[in-house]
């Protein structure tokens, strides 16, 4: 990494949600590497802590906590506490999310359960998160807010995938809520010099895309002899002009450019990070 980048966001204070694993944990390790401070959490706090102490280890600082992000009164606490130790925060990342509820993995179909839950964290979870950081990015006139949506909010799937993509229905429409709420906060926000944009990744190996495969699995008998990564790895080079995965990384380096002064004239979009698999 050029020593520019290593302090692309030095001394900025980075907020991220669902950072336990997988994205979230993937963008607070590229945003610590390029010198923010960073408050990571997650539904299950000793996996949030585990990735506080990855950044710790590397020369970073990073503190940790458990917060559900559908309940405020979880989030305040740690929003506050992050204030406390690190400083105030310029940069949010929205990033906890869901497929689905319990058991969608061997679902055919959806069920109220899954539009529920999709939405109690995709959406109310994201304005959760927001809603506890934007005042004192108001006070301040600054910040960066970067929501982690997903290129399936973007345009329904293809007759052909309409049978396999079923399942998925609740998940697509919570992330195109989200995307939609980037462009209002952007609209309400950009008076006090607050940047909002959404990055919407691909496909990636994480649990939540293991948990599709299975789905995917379930649903189509063309994938009955297939692995759960085998069934990820024959979507991508079926999809994307790319013909490879995205990884956490590659999501949190769109993250650090859209969360640095260098994209100050940029709000309110929604940008693909997804190989080429769709363009609008």
């Amino acid at each position: 990494m050029s020593s520019s980048m290593a302090t692309q966001l030095q001394g900025k204070v980075a907020f991220i949600t669902g950072a336990g694993r997988g994205i979230g944990a993937g963008i607070a390790s590229v945003l610590a590497s390029r010198g923010a401070l960073v408050a990571v959490c997650d539904v299950d706090g000793s996996a949030a802590q585990e990735t506080a102490d990855h950044i710790n280890t590397a020369g970073g600082r990073a503190i940790a906590g458990a917060v559900d992000v559908t309940e405020p009164d979880s989030l305040q606490p740690f929003t506050s506490r992050a204030i406390a130790e690190l400083g105030d925060i310029d940069i949010c990342v929205p990033n906890a999310g869901v497929i689905g509820g319990k058991g969608f993995a061997t679902r055919k179909d959806f069920t109220k359960q899954d539009w529920d839950m999709t939405f109690a964290v995709n959406v109310h979870g994201v304005a959760n998160t927001v809603d506890s950081v934007k005042q004192q990015m108001m006070t301040r006139e600054q910040g960066k807010i970067v929501i982690i949506a997903s290129h399936g909010g973007r345009k329904p799937r293809g007759v052909a995938d309409r049978a396999r993509g079923s399942a998925q229905q609740p998940y697509a429409v919570s992330k195109a809520a989200a995307i939609q709420y980037t462009h209002f906060l952007a609209m309400e926000l950009g008076a006090y010099n607050i940047n909002v944009n959404a990055v919407c990744p691909g496909r990636l190996w994480t649990p939540m895309w293991e948990a599709i495969a299975i789905n995917h699995k379930e649903l189509d008998p063309a994938f009955a002899d297939m692995t759960p990564h085998e069934i990820f790895i024959e979507q991508i080079k079926a999809t994307m002009p790319l013909g490879r995965p995205q990884t956490p990384e590659d999501i949190g380096k769109t993250v650090a450019f859209l969360a640095s002064d260098d994209s100050s004239e940029i709000t309110g979009q929604a940008i693909n990070v997804n190989g080429g698999a769709i363009f609008s």
